[in-house]
């Protein structure tokens, strides 16, 4: 018997077995893609179900530089089209989450013997102008211009050989509530949205994939069928492509590689200079370097691009990044730093498509989709590649589109005017606002009324209520962490653990000591079910 009558006859037992599947769209991943596609999805009408093996933004979306930007650097390897895009979105995300972005100025130091100035200055003019004749690009955000260094507050921290510099706008994001948001607003419109399980069986049939779950804590398993299979697995997506090309029993199945794993690893050290303007360093290895304050009392410094081939939850920084951070800062700051000053390290593993670049910092940052649709089968698999913070929005509606066709549904573009749960004011009226819960919430110090609209912006007066004090807000965990704040993000942002609450929630974990997180540990076992 020749292998098309074996593979006819695969698909005749598979249709014998009539299935109607749960769901349109199977999530494999709950970082900053799937987390976009499912509330994209959702809002147009689709049944999502998002599973995630551990924490939402767990991995690279909450180990980034904090950044929504154009990238600048990119533009020296002519990715015009990813620049153009990344500023338009930039605006885009400003406007529908203001209370987890807003705007930065940087500093760009002109260091002689590396970019000649002239190359600078021609690189921020198309920065500044790049989209806007499409309707895109910089509109509210001010224009660069070149700065004097000498005998001011950005230069008084810089060694004294740094005379003059230039001047340009992006903005900062909260990486992981980015994430958690849009999780969020997948499950209102109705997506599904599970944590701490872990795919650990997919099998693709006709018309439909069955995957199996386990339950990371519990250890039960379940069952979810769907017609539509997206693996947005970041850094394990060639793992999922393996898995389902074991499953398809293809007789000549290879590992897949359509990835490079390139870990990006940054430091927070004690802050190195008072005002809240942010650097760029240019490395005489062609590679740049952002300062940027971080938290009140601390600068971060990163990041890195050091390829691996470990597994990425085991990403930690090594002695040889932290000493090309460290001295990538004291080339340009007075104030030099020792790799004991470090208060803190992250490291994340950023999945870019492999276009065979011969860096890993010369290697896109676009993103790739791709559809698998296996010759014995129909139902389609959808890999991603690639991606960063700044597109994920047009990525999950490149996604769409494709999934659209694929289920003959009208496209429908919609959430680039919707804003993000506890984002729905003007960016004007964030001065109000913020001056409104200071006068209702008086009795909170100022530190934890900024920080709570920072992170949950309108939606933090669901956390506050109609407290007059901070005795009504329960328990105080320290540093402005109240039990009715645990409470809040437990209930609606999928948080199971202290470690979810954080180092991702609220971003607190660089002030806890280790006995006040298993205070706050023990609390959610003893209360949480």
């Amino acid at each position: 018997m020749n292998s098309n009558n074996k593979s006819n006859e695969k698909i005749t037992e598979l249709d014998t077995k009539t299935v109607t599947p749960e769901h349109d769209i199977f999530i494999i991943g709950g970082g900053i893609n799937g987390c976009g596609i499912a509330r994209d999805a959702a809002g147009r009408g689709y049944s999502v179900f998002l599973a995630e093996a551990d924490d939402l933004a767990s991995g690279t979306s909450s180990q980034s530089t904090k950044l929504i930007h154009g990238g600048l650097r990119y533009l020296e390897h002519y990715e015009f089209k990813l620049v153009r895009e990344a500023l338009t979105e930039r605006e885009i995300l400003w406007r529908v989450a203001p209370h987890i972005i807003h705007p930065l100025r940087f500093i760009l130091p002109y260091h002689k013997g590396l970019r000649p100035w002239w190359l600078l200055r021609l690189g921020l003019f198309i920065y500044d102008h790049l989209g806007i004749t499409n309707g895109g690009g910089r509109k509210k955000l001010p224009t660069s211009h070149s700065i004097s260094l000498a005998s001011t507050e950005e230069g008084d921290c810089l060694k004294q050989n740094y005379k003059k510099g230039l001047e340009y706008s992006d903005c900062w994001v909260n990486d992981s509530r980015l994430v958690v948001l849009n999780a969020m607003d997948a499950h209102e419109y109705g997506a599904t949205i599970k944590t701490q399980h872990k795919c650990i069986g997919i099998e693709r049939h006709a018309e439909h994939w069955s995957v199996t779950l386990e339950n990371q804590l519990t250890k039960q398993t379940e069952v979810v069928t769907a017609k539509v299979l997206i693996n947005a697995a970041g850094p394990w997506v060639d793992d999922i492509i393996d898995l389902v090309s074991n499953v398809d029993k293809k007789e000549t199945a290879t590992k897949a590689n359509n990835i490079r794993k390139v870990q990006g690893s940054h430091i927070v050290v004690p802050k190195l200079y008072e005002h809240d303007k942010c650097y760029i360093f240019q490395n005489d290895d062609d590679r740049i370097t952002f300062a940027i304050p971080y938290h009140e009392d601390f600068t971060m410094i990163g990041t890195t691009d050091y390829e691996i081939d470990s597994d990425p939850r085991n990403a930690k920084i090594t002695e040889s990044e932290i000493d090309y951070l460290c001295n990538a800062a004291n080339e340009y700051f007075n104030t030099q730093i020792k790799p004991e000053d470090i208060v803190s390290t992250y490291s994340g593993v950023r999945s870019l498509y492999n276009d065979g670049a011969s860096k890993a910092q010369e290697t896109t940052r676009d993103y790739v989709l791709q559809i698998d649709e296996n010759s014995d089968f129909k139902a389609p698999l959808l890999n991603i590649f690639g991606g960063k913070l700044t597109t994920y929005r047009r990525l999950a509606e490149s996604m769409m589109e494709l999934v659209d066709d694929i289920l003959g549904k009208e496209n429908n573009h919609w959430t680039e005017h919707a804003h993000l749960p506890g984002g729905d004011y003007a960016i004007d009226d964030k001065q109000k606002l913020h001056g409104l819960f200071k006068y209702d919430y008086g009795f909170l110090p100022k530190g934890v009324i900024t920080r709570l609209m920072r992170n949950y912006g309108s939606k933090a007066a669901l956390i506050l209520g109609k407290a007059e004090s901070e005795a009504e807000l329960g328990i105080h965990f320290g540093h402005g962490l109240y039990q009715k704040e645990v409470e809040y993000v437990i209930e609606n942002e999928f948080a199971i653990k202290a470690e979810d609450i954080l180092l991702r929630r609220t971003k607190l974990g660089l002030r806890f000591s280790e006995e006040e997180k298993e205070h706050l540990q023990q609390w959610m076992e003893n209360n949480t079910h």
